[in-house]
């Protein structure tokens, strides 16, 4: 478990993302990016990748187990600018902790169609799944307490940062 300051170089890991989305793609992948980090990191693999066409921001608001006590959040509605059922699907994060945003994501995806195949890249895996979910690819493992909270953060001058509470 990690205690004590956390340094992790975000853009590193980004560059360690890119090569590992690259070799889960095919010619007719489409990539999906959870919003709001996994958004910002799909948008950007979609351009330093050269992927032709838009890719796609999947919100997990509707279909999370805690809606009540959430209630919607101020993200990026879902956009699925390609015809789900039967294709290829490339879901990015930026933290994969419980699973349960990656339940939610996927009762979100099935309600556009049912894709022929879905698998998940992650910038970073912090352990503590609650369901049984993993990603195809992590650029970094790492665990935590489970009272921190890793969070990505954009900034233009300053590419993506991480961000860690207690």
């Amino acid at each position: 478990m990690t205690t004590g300051p956390l340094s992790l170089d975000a853009e590193a890991l980004y560059l360690d993302l890119k090569e590992g989305v690259r070799a889960l793609l095919t010619p007719s992948t489409h990539l999906v990016g959870i919003t709001s980090g996994g958004a910002w990191l799909a948008h950007r693999l979609q351009v330093d990748l050269g992927i032709q066409g838009a890719c796609g921001v999947i919100s997990s608001s509707m279909h999370r187990d805690d809606y009540g006590q959430r209630g919607l959040s101020g993200g990026e509605a879902t956009e699925l600018p390609f015809e789900v059922a039967g294709s290829d699907i490339v879901l990015i994060d930026d933290v994969l902790f419980t699973g349960r945003t990656i339940r939610a994501v996927l009762n979100e995806l099935y309600d556009y169609g049912r894709p022929a195949r879905v698998r998940l890249a992650v910038l970073v895996d912090r352990a503590g799944r609650e369901l049984p979910i993993q990603a195809d690819y992590a650029a970094a493992r790492l665990s935590l307490a489970k009272t921190q909270t890793l969070s990505l953060a954009r900034d233009a001058a300053l590419g993506f940062h991480f961000s860690l509470e207690n």
